[in-house]
């Protein structure tokens, strides 16, 4: 293998990425417009919880607890409740997220040494997410609302204090974990549609004939190809984590050495899948969908980006290990949050190396120079 040749290529490729105006703006547009969209558009936070309220008690315990609600920030109380029969049909019609009942006697059972007071809150399971999430915060709220009067109320007391603490991620916000996830699947993407096209585009063109007539050999070609790409990967990678430092406010604590690193290795890998697929296919529409069936779904339904891979039945589990998104996303989210080093990710940094020598191989491998008579 001659550098030159390989320059050569690599020029090439360039010369032709710049004359297509679709190519730059996959290239440079489209990584940050997707980082920009994504993290907005996906959040786990809910802060504004919508309730109604049945308040059958009316005394001003009752309407304490509910000042307990509005004032920690995740409720607000959209209506007042005059009976029963309302509570169904708010749940139905969607105008509330939730009902809390108070019932007839609830001042009395507070204060009452005795007894326990009993409050509802009923809630639309339709959206589980949502409903999980907002009875975390209710349970919070009554809990504490509770040990503030020195008694149990709400809908788990219990005579225990619970000091709680969270590393990583103290304010508990999910675009922290969103937007090193969204590295991962962003560059999946981009990086497999780019290569996608490097082969069939010689083939659509008309111009395999002419490096078919050149003396480089397969292994030149592919990499010559590849090195634009790598370039391009290594510039929006920069480009989005530093928008998600500036923009989402995540925290960096790692090394940007050894992200670097990390990130070569994965994008050999997502380029020469993206290159594999393009001289396999050899038409660039054909090459951009497989590669986007490719790449998009596993890279978001089966990386561990939105859902947890532990929770996932054991055949999918087994499938997420072909998956590359999903130890490149375990690299970023320890270095943004965690900081860790080579010697936590050596595994993830191992399996990536893998990869990349197996994209590398079967891109090579079907790569043909000779034409076809």
């Amino acid at each position: 293998m001659r550098s030159g040749r390989l320059l050569a290529v690599a020029r090439k490729e360039w010369i032709q990425l710049r004359r297509d105006p679709r190519s730059m703006i996959l290239s440079f547009v489209l990584p940050l417009f997707m980082l920009v969209f994504f993290g907005y558009a996906i959040s786990f936070d809910i802060d504004d919880i919508h309730l109604a309220v049945l308040d059958l008690d009316g005394t001003q315990d009752s309407r304490a607890l509910v000042e307990a609600f509005v004032s920690s920030g995740y409720f607000s109380v959209e209506e007042r409740l005059q009976s029963d029969a309302q509570v169904g049909e708010r749940l139905v019609r969607r105008k509330v997220l939730g009902v809390l009942v108070i019932p007839a006697g609830y001042a009395r059972d507070l204060a009452a040494p005795s007894r326990t007071a009993v409050v509802q809150l009923v809630f639309d399971g339709s959206d589980a997410n949502t409903t999980t999430i907002a009875l975390n915060y209710a349970d919070a709220i009554t809990s504490r609302y509770g040990a503030s009067l020195g008694g149990s109320v709400g809908l788990r007391g219990a005579p225990i204090v619970l000091e709680s603490r969270t590393w990583y991620n103290p304010t508990l916000e999910s675009q922290h974990m969103i937007v090193p996830g969204l590295i991962a699947v962003i560059m999946s993407i981009i990086a497999a549609m780019l290569t996608a096209l490097t082969i069939a585009r010689e083939w659509e063109r008309g111009t395999m004939e002419q490096l078919a007539a050149t003396p480089v050999t397969r292994l030149e070609v592919v990499l010559g190809k590849l090195l634009p790409y790598v370039l391009i990967g290594f510039f929006d990678v920069a480009t989005i984590v530093a928008a998600g430092i500036v923009i989402f406010d995540t925290p960096f604590n790692g090394s940007f050495v050894l992200l670097g690193v990390l990130t070569l290795l994965f994008l050999v890998g997502a380029l020469g899948l993206g290159m594999f697929i393009s001289a396999a296919v050899k038409s660039q529409v054909l090459a951009t969908q497989v590669a986007m069936v490719a790449t998009y779904l596993p890279a978001v339904l089966l990386s561990g980006f939105l859902f947890d891979i532990a929770s996932m039945p054991w055949a999918l589990q087994g499938v997420t290990y072909l998956v590359p998104a999903r130890y490149f996303i375990t690299v970023t989210r320890g270095i943004f949050l965690k900081g860790v080093g080579i010697d936590v990710l050596w595994v993830q940094g191992l399996l990536m190396l893998g990869f990349a020598i197996a994209g590398l191989g079967l891109a090579v491998r079907v790569f043909k120079k000779e034409l076809e008579a």
